[in-house]
């Protein structure tokens, strides 16, 4: 839509955007009730094999029912409707949730390597078996989890998380698995906390990229994937454009992205120019939330300069 105001046009778009989280409540349901099964199982498998590995990655499950319960959680939040103190709705509820999955993630590799570190100096004897079978059902629901996600991974931040917390979770088990074997042919009891130490290790480089990006969007940062240069040019080689200026694109939530700038244009504009803009700006960059506002040029626009915002 637009508004005209003296020499100035304002254009508001949106284009056909989802929550991703509206697709995927089957398979939050699904990842949340098999994970949640499947700590209860290691955590009582793991004690009475006496195995930190199995221990160990049932803390880390643990920590990913909860990411996806938030993600879900999150994900229901940002379909409200909007109101008069939350003009933009609840959607940046699936970033703060993003981000305390990611603290989630980094503070349970702390209790992991510390454990690890412990049994490293007191080694223990593993039930080999027990830890393989409860291993190998950790690959297939692990495994299944993530493919479930799988493709809504490019689109979501906090689907993102869940597919490579699910897939990390897989090869973690696979890693298990290897570790029993290892010990019950070769006698080895360190090879349990190595292990531990490669899980943390694994869930530390799969949340540290979670973590980054979170902290990004939380601090209004351009979201991974846009570059904000190419925005800057396809603007300003817009037919009648001669200058673009007070330019920003941030994230309203992990699957939507906003963008406001003014343009200079002292030929003006009318609904058609800026209805297409805003469609090339949701095709080109899928940033589905452009508000533009047009300027004749005859005055000094305020927010020009660089560095004001």
């Amino acid at each position: 839509m637009a508004h005209h105001h003296d020499h100035h046009d304002h254009a508001h778009g949106h284009a056909g955007h989802s929550h991703a989280p509206d697709n995927f409540g089957f398979a939050f349901a699904v990842g949340i009730a098999l994970n949640t099964a499947f700590v209860a199982a290691e955590l009582v498998f793991g004690y009475a094999a006496n195995s930190l590995a199995l221990i160990s990655d049932a803390v880390h499950n643990f920590s990913d029912v909860i990411a996806l319960v938030l993600a879900w959680a999150a994900g229901w939040l940002a379909r409200r409707r909007t109101t008069e103190r939350h003009t933009y709705g609840y959607r940046r509820a699936s970033i703060l949730a993003a981000l305390a999955n990611a603290g989630l993630l980094l503070i349970a590799v702390g209790a992991i390597a510390v454990e690890a570190i412990d049994r490293i100096r007191q080694p223990a004897e593993v039930a080999g078996w027990t830890v393989v079978w409860v291993a190998a059902l950790g690959i297939a629901i692990n495994g299944t989890t993530a493919l479930l996600f799988m493709r809504g991974r490019e689109g979501d931040l906090n689907i993102r998380g869940a597919y490579l917390h699910m897939a990390a979770d897989a090869g973690v088990s696979a890693g298990v698995v290897v570790a029993a074997l290892a010990i019950m042919l070769t006698g080895w009891l360190w090879v349990d906390p190595a292990i531990s130490l490669v899980i943390a290790a694994v869930v530390l480089a799969s949340s540290w990229g979670l973590a980054r990006d979170s902290v990004n969007l939380v601090l209004d940062g351009v979201p991974r994937g846009i570059a904000l240069a190419e925005v800057r040019d396809y603007l300003g080689q817009l037919e009648g454009v001669t200058e673009v200026h007070d330019l920003h694109v941030w994230a309203m939530s992990t699957n939507e992205t906003a963008l406001t700038a003014h343009l200079v244009r002292p030929g003006g504009s009318d609904d058609s120019f800026l209805n297409d803009v805003c469609a090339e700006l949701s095709h080109r960059f899928s940033i589905d939330h452009a508000t533009l506002q047009i300027e004749a040029g005859t005055d000094t626009c305020k927010l020009a300069p660089a560095e004001v915002v």
